[in-house]
């Protein structure tokens, strides 16, 4: 079972899928920054291997940080954001897992959970960012005591306590460097050698081509990235014909069409050495490489057949092509949680590739097209979302978070409205379900009031809205949302539509802990049966606030009543999500009927469905329970270890329980209880063992029978 979001362990920088050569000079002063300052910065020009660095140094140093080390890519946040502190510090947050479901700011958020931590953090590709980077490091290093930051930029974040520590190219034979460096003086020509042995095994063994080979690390200035292109032209070009055409090269184009950033300083052999790689490419490989520079953190071959056919570039050709970049080190193919097969451009590549567009005149047209294959996605997963096969639709849908954000942000600013409320109101069970409804409510609050006018989209980006303001616990938004939709439903006469507000209004009288009024509200909701409406999730999300009015009413054998229910039809359409709450909801009533034994049966089916659709409250809530009910069985130690694993999945959410009255009472409740059962000493240390270990394993344990 993987509970985290991404794909190596949290805390853990992640492995390195090629060697690392060289940079000792430069591992031992970054060590020794981190260890004078508590913020410290690796600049230096693009491809120099500034995020490398930083990992290779974070793995050295990792023991010196409990907390562990997290990384924090940056380069997929648009540069045009208006609201980038806020975007910023929402995606430390969710680097940090956390999936906190409050309104306070995100920046807060991070500031109070690493109050007591000691870990680095490493906020990679700053440039674009730099005041903003600045701003948040400032607050996070006076918040915590304990936090260092390792940061990535092409120049200084220009604050206050930071220290610099300059990145330059890989040695090569020839330069002048420090007694210290005499070692390093073969790092560049490693470099090429390893990335060459596999398409040309035997130049480390000749002299004449360690010769040739050291000219060309030369002449590219012993840039990493530089190197890694020219060596992997060594399948279509000998040693002596690569090194004939870089110098061709080096000495006719100084300055041309292929500069990478005009108006950015950059480093002249890099941006030479891309632009070769691009004169080298096919026509087609060229246009391909262009088109993909839309696409934010990485993309599928079917994203990219959708995105960028058109023209000479026919869908048929892409597979190939997409093969053809890796194998000139353009793109690089990765593994993506259950296997999933993905695609990234290097951020330097990928401008490079952006400046192509540009100059193409395909810039909007292709972000268009982005925005449109995005929204189709979303509208069919959001159609798809109560049925089977959710798990890989969570996968997919996390994977392309980024698009989905620089979506949004191209319906925004260019005032595309129908399309923007379009894609904020289908991806209701992203927000809702998937623990994003931070950023569902950042960008859903900004497009319901850019467009006022009502239509049957906004009434969906309203419901969107209602949701995610439901799963922070605001009951204030959820009733204001609810009495949108209601008026909306009554104008559309729509019955989907009013059950869909019935669940907004009924959801937020529960919040406020009137049970009595939330269920009139939910039993006076039309009975609706129409699973094509884009309200079909409000049946089954009002079925789970109704089991769990009943059970909070002490109505139990109702609860089991509607649980089981909701639970056959889940079983019918094949649905995962609204099954685990059910089987929440029966272990509840089973509880308050005094039966133990089938509570824990269900607790633990709602855990494991909760876990692999990464459902931070659904595994809390499922925790909390499974340690009352250890602790009504006599299992006291196993009670306290439950909830030690439970105040972890509680910390990332913000807010214990989420503020339900009646979840916080049974909480601690269960704490008193297993403290009279087997004493505070044994509680504590039961329950630091649980707090400890990772969540991973805590499931893992919570799962097993007792």
């Amino acid at each position: 079972m993987e509970f985290y979001r991404a794909g190596w362990a949290a805390g853990e920088a992640p492995e390195e899928t090629t060697s690392f050569v060289g940079r000792r000079t430069e591992l031992l002063g970054t060590a020794r920054a981190l260890r004078e300052a508590r913020l410290v910065t690796l600049t230096g020009v693009g491809g120099v291997g500034k995020t490398r660095l930083a990992l290779r140094a974070a793995r050295e140093v990792r023991a010196a940080f409990p907390d562990g080390v997290w990384l924090v890519g940056l380069s997929s946040l648009a540069r045009t954001e208006q609201h980038a502190s806020e975007l910023l510090a929402l995606t430390v947050m969710e680097a940090l897992h956390l999936a906190d479901q409050t309104t306070c700011p995100a920046a807060e958020v991070v500031c109070e959970w690493l109050a007591d931590k000691h870990l680095l953090l490493i906020l990679d590709c700053c440039e674009h960012l730099a005041p903003a980077c600045a701003h948040l490091a400032g607050n996070l290093l006076t918040a915590a005591p304990g936090l260092r930051i390792l940061a990535t930029s092409r120049q200084p974040l220009g604050t206050r306590g930071e220290r610099v520590v300059a990145v330059p190219p890989l040695p090569v034979p020839g330069q002048d460097r420090p007694p210290a460096d005499a070692e390093d003086g073969q790092d560049a020509v490693a470099l090429f050698l390893q990335r060459a042995a596999g398409t040309a095994p035997g130049l480390a063994a000749d002299a004449a081509a360690r010769e040739a080979v050291a000219e060309i690390c030369a002449r590219v200035e012993g840039i990493p990235l530089a190197i890694e292109l020219a060596a992997a032209r060594l399948p279509d070009l000998t040693l002596t014909q690569l090194r004939a055409h870089l110098k061709a090269r080096f000495e006719v184009l100084a300055t041309g069409p292929d500069a990478c950033g005009a108006g950015e300083p950059r480093h002249q052999a890099l941006r030479t050495t891309i632009g070769w790689s691009h004169e080298l490419c096919a026509p087609l490989e060229r246009l391909l490489w262009a088109r993909l520079a839309v696409f934010a953190d990485g993309f599928g071959q079917e994203a990219a057949q959708a995105v960028c056919a058109g023209g000479p570039l026919a869908a048929a050709d892409v597979p190939r092509l997409l093969d053809a970049l890796v194998g000139k080190s353009l793109l690089q193919r990765r593994a993506y949680m259950t296997g999933l097969v993905r695609y990234a451009m290097l951020d330097t590549v990928r401008e490079f590739g952006a400046d192509w567009l540009a100059a193409l005149g395909e810039e909007e047209a292709t972000a268009r097209r982005h925005c449109d294959h995005f929204l189709g996605l979303a509208r069919r997963a959001a159609a798809a979302w109560i049925g089977p096969g959710q798990v890989a639709r969570y996968v997919r849908t996390v994977a392309e978070h980024a698009n989905f954000r620089a979506a949004l942000d191209f319906c925004l600013t260019q005032d595309e409205r129908q399309a923007a409320l379009e894609l904020g109101g289908a991806l209701w069970f992203f927000w809702f379900a998937c623990g994003y409804a931070r950023e569902g409510r950042h960008h859903l609050d900004q497009i319901l009031a850019r467009w006022p006018e009502p239509g049957p989209a906004r009434s969906k980006a309203v419901w969107a809205c209602g949701a995610a303001a439901i799963a922070q616990g605001d009951a204030d938004t959820t009733l204001r949302r609810a009495g949108e939709l209601r008026v909306a439903a009554e104008t559309a006469d729509s019955p989907a539509m009013l059950t869909a507000a019935a669940w907004l209004n009924g959801a937020g009288l529960l919040l406020l802990g009137k049970h009595t009024e939330a269920a009139a509200v939910f039993d006076a909701a039309p009975d609706t049966r129409d699973h094509g409406s884009p309200y079909a999730g409000a049946r089954l999300t009002l079925r789970v606030a109704r089991a769990f009015v009943h059970a909070a009413l002490g109505e139990f054998a109702d609860a089991i009543a509607v649980a089981d229910t909701l639970r056959a039809e889940c079983d019918i359409r094949g649905e995962l999500w609204a099954k685990a709450w059910a089987d929440y909801m029966r272990a509840l009533a089973a509880r308050g009927l005094g039966r133990p034994e089938e509570a824990d049966v269900h607790a633990r089916a709602a855990l494991e469905g909760k876990a692999l659709l990464h459902d931070s409250l659904g595994i809390g809530t499922a925790l909390d329970l499974l340690a009352s009910v250890a602790a009504d069985s006599g299992h006291g130690q196993r009670a306290a270890r439950l909830l030690g694993t439970a105040q972890q999945v509680w910390d990332t959410l913000g807010r214990a329980q989420i503020g339900v009255p009646e979840l916080v009472a049974a909480r601690a409740a269960c704490e008193h209880q297993v403290r009279e059962a087997i004493g505070d000493g044994a509680y504590e240390a039961a329950f630091r063992k649980g707090l400890e270990i990772s969540i991973k394993d805590g499931l893992i344990h919570a799962l097993r029978q007792t």
